[in-house]
Formats: C-alpha cells, structure tokens, sequence
C-alpha cells in the first residue's frame, strides 16, 4: 500500500516509515493525517511487523501541524482540526498499543505535533542538532496529539507547563537529560542508530514487549494492587507463548535463545 504523504520499507520484520512532505517542514496536514491513521492500523494487522522506525525526510522531523491548510479553511477552521485530530489521535493511539516497540529517529526540529508524536513513541534517538519545541500557545493554541498526557508523565508537571506556557526551545542534550530522548547520536547516525535498535527488537520476544508496552501505559491510572494484578495475569500468560518456552529453555541450557515473535 502506497501513501502520499509516507514513505514506508519493510525488510526483516522492521517497518521504517518516513514523513515525507520535506519542502512543507513535514508539517502535518490532513492527508498526512489520513496517512498516519491508515498506516498504523496496516501496521497494526501485520504479524510479520515487529518493531518500527519513525522518522523524516529533509532537515526536519515535522513542525507540527500545517498551519498553511489551517489558514486556507477559512471559518472551517475548527472543523478541520476535529477531523485531523480524529486521523491523527487514532494514529498515536494505534502506535502507542500495537505489540511493536516504536521507535522514533529525530533527524531535525520536532515541533508541536511532531513533538507530541515523539513523545508518544516507545523510544526515540535524536541528533545532536535536534531541537524540540511545543510552540503551540506561541500561536494561540493548545496542545494535541497526545502531549499533554504523556509529557507530565516523562518530565513532570512544571517542566511540561514550562515547555507549553513558554514555549522554550530544548537542544538535544537537554531533552536527553530530561528523560525526554534516550540517546543523541551524529546527525548522520540518527537513522542507522534506530534500524539498529530496530533490529534488536526485532528479534525479541515481541507477545512479552507488548505485554511490556500495556503495562506501561495502564500504571498511570491503575492502584498498586490492580497494577500488581495486571503483572501477575501477563507473566502468566506469557508462559504459554512459544519465545517465553523458548527463552527459559535457552536459558537453562546456557544458549542464546531464538525468538520468532510468538
């Protein structure tokens, strides 16, 4: 399946998909959004995808959302962006639960939305020239595509309120002493770096990863004994999957265990 605005290669379980709208700043717009929303249910019914890359074309990770198209709609205005978000919302809903780890490669600014879709991924690596800004109270609006639900999660209520209120610009290191990044790479490293690390997990145990990812995602708003409870009914469950027999197997016979995503 082709998209207009992403690119996308699967090769050996990997599925490395692209923003590719370069000369608008991989500004998301509502094709764009269509796009993602598509894609990350393909994704998502693909047993043979077991982790994905997400990064850009040209010099920038993605400025947001497009406010060339928001301008263009005139008094439709509000409306465009409900259904935008609807695409876009679905989109980061998909990623965020589909039993792949996603990784996102930040080649350049990520910004508003770009921003929020980053911080929504399972892991991110970013260049040394990577920038990050939410920007949107710098043009009268308010935050989407997540953020304001998994930035005070990843850095805390007064650094998520002072990246929305003041819209500060953070360089890669800084959002890598944050918690906000995992890793900064050379520029030209952003992209080999997260294939690597896309490889690696592509040869895990993918049914315990998403187990991994929903137990992540379910400690905001679970008590201890019900997290506990979750803990409990995934490990064991887990046990029934071909890897975990797999993985104790291995481990008892002192080999490397070979895990096949079951």
């Amino acid at each position: 399946m082709s998209y207009e605005t992403l690119l996308l290669e699967q090769k050996d379980g990997i599925a490395h998909v692209k923003l590719n709208r370069p000369k608008a700043a991989n500004a998301i717009d509502l094709q764009m959004g269509k796009d993602l929303m598509h894609l990350s249910i393909a994704l998502d019914e693909d047993p043979s995808v077991r982790a994905v890359v997400i990064g850009a074309e040209g010099k920038m990770f993605c400025a947001g959302g497009d406010l060339a198209s928001f301008a263009d709609s005139g008094d439709r205005i509000g409306a465009l962006l409900k259904e935008l978000t609807t695409y876009l919302h679905a989109a980061i809903s998909r990623f965020a639960r589909m039993r792949a780890p996603v990784i996102a490669a930040v080649n350049g600014t990520a910004a508003g939305a770009g921003f929020s879709m980053m911080c929504a991924t399972d892991l991110a690596i970013a260049a040394e020239s990577a920038k990050f800004a939410m920007a949107y109270t710098g043009v009268g609006l308010s935050p989407d595509g997540s953020s304001s639900y998994y930035l005070p999660r990843l850095i805390g209520t007064r650094r998520t309120l002072e990246l929305m209120l003041t819209n500060r610009r953070l360089t890669a290191a800084e959002a890598l002493d944050w918690g906000l990044v995992n890793q900064v790479v050379p520029d030209d490293e952003v992209e080999a770096t997260a294939l690597k690390l896309a490889s690696q997990l592509a040869a895990g145990p993918t049914a315990s990863y998403d187990t991994v990812k929903k137990l992540v995602l379910a400690s905001a708003s679970e008590s201890l004994e019900s997290q506990m409870e979750l803990e409990t009914r995934g490990i064991a469950g887990a046990t029934h999957t071909a890897d975990a027999k797999e993985g104790i197997r291995a481990f008892l016979a002192k080999e490397k265990p070979v895990f096949k995503g079951e």
